[in-house]
């Protein structure tokens, strides 16, 4: 069966609209090229945030994702460049000093929108019907809890946000602290407190996400520049997390956010109240998960639980082979012409990041 198969005269269900807030990083750019390369996502907007790197260099890695995918008609807008209390903290052990280490990176065909990512986060929701935009955040919240604050109407207008962070019983830059969490626990105290659904995909369930070498053999057989592109990613963040965490095998959190999205279905999830630790002398930016009982009524946090591996990796390798080699005449997945022609090697310059 195809991955998108629609029996006769089955009605094909509307693509599910996203925002996607990212700091590339290596397992950001699959969770763009995932977003972009699935039929069933169709994406509003890329918005960039401090976090993995300075905003400069995350915003340019997007860019160059962006290119290395031909993507066209999606605006990308840079965001917050620091946190909202705190002192910037990036990840270069993992990601490497430009935030994407490891593949040669093509200059981007794709400038920014003038709006700050605050800004078209707001008028894109608000532009929209409500209950039809998803927030998938996977970096730390910052933009996400700006928006929230600078137009509070959209916490009623926002169907839900699936965010990559946190994690009820593993941390990572502490023992009980995720990243994105803790480089702003501030702003994700202010999004887990909002109303709106929140679907936090943790690190109980990205690391389940392991990038085994059977699926990197996978993704490489397929051939393109974007698939060579991912192979690449995967073979500089295998040796950092190696290095840095233990790891045999990298996990590849961010995509995990927008599988979600696209089938629910492949990653289980349980309704409990989370909160934000803010004071906590060894527990910083802690994901609270209050297990004791189940969930009331208005609980409106759920925690990701289980992945299904296969499934998860079908879709990114689906994805892939539906961006497929873009270059000048083709046409995406999506129906859309493309006229991004790929110098392979090149570099990718800041000129473009404003």
């Amino acid at each position: 069966m195809e991955p998108n198969f629609q029996a006769p005269g089955q009605v094909k269900a509307a693509p599910r609209k996203i925002i996607l807030d990212c700091d590339p990083g290596h397992d950001d750019a699959v969770a763009l090229l995932l977003a972009h390369g699935n039929p069933d996502i169709e994406l509003l907007a890329v918005t960039t945030v401090v976090g993995n790197q300075t905003l400069e260099k995350v915003t340019r890695n997007a860019l160059a994702v962006g290119t290395i995918a031909g993507i066209t008609g999606v605006p990308f807008a840079a965001g917050c460049p620091r946190p909202l209390v705190r002192s910037i903290e990036t990840a270069p052990d993992i990601h490497g000093d430009s935030g994407m280490d490891g593949p040669a990176l093509p200059e981007s065909t794709i400038e920014l929108d003038p709006r700050h990512a605050v800004d078209l986060i707001i008028d894109t929701v608000m532009a929209h019907e409500p209950g039809t935009v998803t927030l998938v955040p996977t970096a730390g919240l910052t933009n996400i809890a700006m928006a929230a604050r600078k137009e509070p109407r959209i916490v009623e207008r926002v169907k839900e946000v699936v965010l990559m962070g946190g994690g009820y019983h593993v941390g990572n830059w502490s023992a009980v602290a995720e990243f994105n969490i803790i480089i702003d626990p501030e702003a994700a105290h202010i999004v887990f407190n909002e109303k709106w659904p929140v679907v936090m995909v943790g690190l109980d369930l990205t690391h389940q996400a392991l990038a085994t070498p059977d699926v990197v053999e996978k993704i490489a057989a397929i051939g393109t520049k974007p698939a060579k592109f991912v192979t690449e990613l995967m073979d500089f963040f295998a040796h950092t997390y190696k290095d840095a965490q233990g790891f045999d095998y990298p996990p590849v959190h961010d995509p995990c956010a927008v599988a979600y999205v696209i089938d629910p279905s492949i990653v289980s999830t349980r309704k409990v109240p989370v909160n934000i630790e803010l004071t906590g002398t060894l527990t910083l930016g802690m994901t609270v998960a209050d297990f004791r009982a189940p969930a009331p009524a208005d609980c409106h946090t759920s925690v990701a639980v289980d992945l299904d591996h296969a499934r998860f990796w079908d879709l990114v390798t689906d994805a892939l082979v539906r961006i497929g080699e873009p270059g000048a005449g083709d046409v995406d997945n999506k129906g859309n012409a493309s006229d991004v022609d790929l110098n392979e090697g090149a570099q990718l310059t800041a000129g473009g990041v404003k």
